[in-house]
């Protein structure tokens, strides 16, 4: 099969967006974790004097040597469980949703569509990750208490309920819709100037994922600061401003200016942008190497059910003996 045939098949089923959506959210974050642990360790707001840092390879540095070599990767199990049926979720409602909004075969119209696509995904998307973020977050904060991902979920659960999962829902997805809805129609756009027929090409995919992660993700720092307090729930800020939780988005934002400024909601700008280049870009690469595999699988299979289905129609019961031999 030829990259030519790429778009050139049938629509991909919902089942070949899902997997291929479910091995890129996992290698996603799997790849990129240790550079996710030092950003959100950069957002804290009251950091403990050893984990201060002032840029990522400093605080990924002092982390291996202070913490372990596998500090950085503590609850990555986490995000493993939760990213599979996100990404899985998340992929394939940009898929469908993408082509009835623009009323094309692949897709790839009205930059709103697109958008609006993006934004609808990942209202799905957050259902399913917003726990396992909770989860992840805590378990790279410096000093955290908890000794596994399952000791985290079970005290959180029994002290604080299962509210304290959803926290940082309304937060999630304040900041993530209009992540996804610039990250969708940057990728589109990139996509457009650089591989316009839409044919499989991972130069293509890995320079446009990685432009529209860095894009988007600049622009939505501010947000993804206010999510990160709202789901670490810092002991040492709880305690100077006298309150039991940090509740709520207006609640983050007063916070966050209190103790920092308006620089405090840019905090981590530069791990997050490290880490949203390559993760956007290992996310689409891999999304798209898949569906191209699954797809060509798909096709030599029809392939080889027509023309056994020619060969039984036209020939005789000998020459079926023969040519099937």
């Amino acid at each position: 099969m030829d990259f030519d045939d790429y778009e050139a098949l049938p629509t991909s089923s919902t089942a070949t967006h899902m997997l291929a959506g479910s091995a890129a959210g996992i290698m996603e974050h799997c790849v990129m974790y240790p550079v996710d642990s030092v950003k959100t360790r950069m957002q804290s707001l009251r950091p403990n004097p050893k984990a201060d840092y002032r840029t990522f390879p400093e605080g990924l540095y002092k982390m291996i040597r202070y913490e372990g070599i596998f500090r950085p990767v503590r609850g990555m199990s986490a995000v493993v469980a939760g990213a599979g049926p996100a990404h899985a979720l998340y992929f394939a409602c940009y898929e469908k949703l993408k082509r009835v909004l623009s009323k094309t075969e692949h897709g790839n119209g009205h930059p709103l569509a697109q958008a609006v696509a993006g934004g609808l995904a990942s209202i799905c998307h957050d259902v399913v990750m917003n726990p396992a973020e909770v989860v992840k977050q805590r378990m790279q904060m410096f000093n955290s208490p908890y000794k596994s991902v399952c000791d985290c979920v079970y005290n959180v659960w029994r002290t604080e309920g299962i509210r304290a999962f959803y926290r940082s829902y309304s937060t999630q997805l304040m900041m993530n819709i209009p992540f996804q809805s610039i990250h969708f129609v940057t990728y589109e756009f990139i996509q457009d100037l650089t591989n316009y027929e839409r044919k499989y090409n991972p130069r293509a995919h890995v320079i446009s994922g990685a432009i529209a992660g860095a894009f988007s993700a600049a622009i939505t720092t501010p947000l993804d600061v206010c999510k990160t307090l709202l789901n670490t729930q810092e002991k040492q800020t709880l305690f100077l401003t006298k309150q039991s939780h940090i509740n709520g988005f207006l609640n983050a934002v007063v916070t966050i200016y209190k103790f920092r400024g308006f620089k405090g909601y840019f905090q981590g700008l530069p791990a997050r942008i490290v880490y949203q280049m390559p993760a956007t870009a290992i996310s689409w690469s891999v999304y798209e190497f898949f569906k191209y595999f699954l797809n060509k699988n798909h096709i030599k299979e029809h392939s080889l059910s027509s023309e056994y289905d020619h060969i039984t129609k036209t020939a005789t019961a000998d020459e079926l003996h023969t040519k099937l031999i």
